[in-house]
């Protein structure tokens, strides 16, 4: 409103007489050529507005506030000047969260004033791995080199450390001090802690890009690079189960979850497909694919919408799969239709539901932490504050704040208010 009054013209306030316009030139030292003036011009973009375009106007007001808006409670940013890759919380208080990051540390620190409790130094490359083990003593961390440590977090020193191939994803046991280990050259590595008596599992020569001991502790379900998914009897030291050909994915995994008995797996890929896998039989009981309303690429550019991130509601038979391209679909369990797809305006990076509500989140590549309703689909509330993508978060038992970690090379934590709390 500022730029058009009610018909449509130009305020006559902007309008400025030839001879200021004049003056105004004459004060640039150097008066470009006309040519400069030309390609100055090109670049702009001369579009009308429109008369009822008024919302126009209104977002980019709204950018310019969302820019400085900051709805956290607490930042953390000792990771200096660079990338915070990974963050997860100790599962007993959910008071400490541990961070890694692009300059090689990782850090365990206090939710509630950012206090720092441990440095963990020594790292090679950047962290991307940092677990906490399930009773809390223990925090593992783990570098893209294959570089791993474990340090006891009340005695804040390292007790224990081993070198792998490049890393892909490391995971505690549900209930025992055993760590595991997934690397670039397909093998899945099994240790006890402190003792380091070691396991390994065997694989086609291809990266092991995500696993999850399965609840049971018995049992652990990984991915592979060519699409496989394998069920390992962890004791027994065989893969029970081989899941691939038509009904397996057909591209790299790239995350995996199950439900809370571990007797279904969901399974997200670069294919753009999640598949629900009965853990017991080994067999696909479900596929399910973005609905694209896209027109329809060429054969070799169809998988660009990836599989970023999946998961299964607690509470109800619903489970959440998050696309690069920013859509978050949200399936019925039972009659395996899409009941909602909540669009993103990027890349959705990470979900996580709501341990006891029907409440999934999704931490974006714009940078915004958004909660959304599972029922009805809608946004229930969002959270700004990061200037770069969040690269990963996790949600407390409560569901009463969120950790963030970014690529703005800082960690946050928001406070998650809801009208029914």
């Amino acid at each position: 409103h500022h730029l058009w009054s009610e018909s449509g013209e130009r305020q006559p306030e902007t309008l400025h007489g030839d001879e200021e316009i004049i003056e105004v030139i004459d004060l640039n030292e150097a008066e470009p050529a006309p040519d400069d003036l030309a390609d100055d011009l090109e670049d702009v973009d001369f579009e009308d507005p429109g008369v009822d375009d008024e919302e126009g106007w209104e977002t980019e007001d709204e950018m310019e506030a969302e820019a400085g808006q900051d709805d956290s409670e607490l930042t953390f940013s000792k990771h200096t000047g660079s990338l915070v890759f990974c963050v997860s919380l100790d599962p007993v208080t959910n008071s400490l969260a541990v961070t890694g990051g692009e300059d090689d540390k990782a850090f365990v620190w206090k939710v509630s004033d950012g206090e720092v409790l441990l440095q963990c130094l020594g790292h090679k490359d950047s962290v991307t791995c940092a677990v906490f083990s399930h009773d809390s003593t223990m925090v593992a961390t783990g570098d893209m080199s294959g570089l791993i440590k474990v340090w006891k977090v009340e005695a804040k020193e390292e007790i224990w450390s081993f070198e792998v191939g490049d890393l892909e994803w490391l995971e505690w046991h549900p209930c025992a001090p055993v760590l595991l280990a997934g690397t670039n050259d397909g093998s899945v590595w099994m240790w006890k802690i402190p003792a380091g008596d070691c396991k390994t599992f065997q694989s086609p020569g291809c990266q092991a890009t995500s696993g999850k001991v399965l609840p049971d502790g018995k049992r652990a379900a990984v991915g592979y690079e060519d699409g496989t998914v394998r069920v390992w009897d962890l004791k027994q030291g065989n893969a029970v189960h081989i899941i691939k050909g038509q009904d397996g994915h057909q591209g790299a995994l790239t995350c995996l979850a199950c439900n809370k008995d571990g007797s279904l797996v969901l399974t997200g890929s670069v294919d753009g497909s999640a598949k629900l896998i009965n853990t017991n039989t080994g067999k696909v009981v479900g596929t399910f694919a973005a609905e694209s309303d896209k027109v329809t690429l060429s054969s070799d550019e169809t998988a660009s919408n990836s599989v970023e991130s999946v998961g299964f509601c607690n509470i109800l038979p619903l489970i959440a799969v998050g696309f690069l391209d920013g859509t978050l679909a949200i399936y019925d369990l039972s009659s395996q239709g899409l009941r909602h797809s909540c669009q993103h305006e990027a890349g959705i990076a990470h979900l996580q539901w709501e341990e006891s509500s029907a409440v999934v989140s999704t931490g974006s590549l714009d940078g915004v932490l958004r909660l959304w309703d599972g029922r009805s689909g809608s946004m229930v509330s969002e959270y700004r504050g990061h200037a770069a993508e969040i690269l990963d978060f996790t949600v407390n038992r409560e569901a009463s704040f969120a950790v963030t970690a970014a690529g703005d090379y800082h960690a946050k934590v928001f406070c998650l208010q809801r009208p029914d709390r």
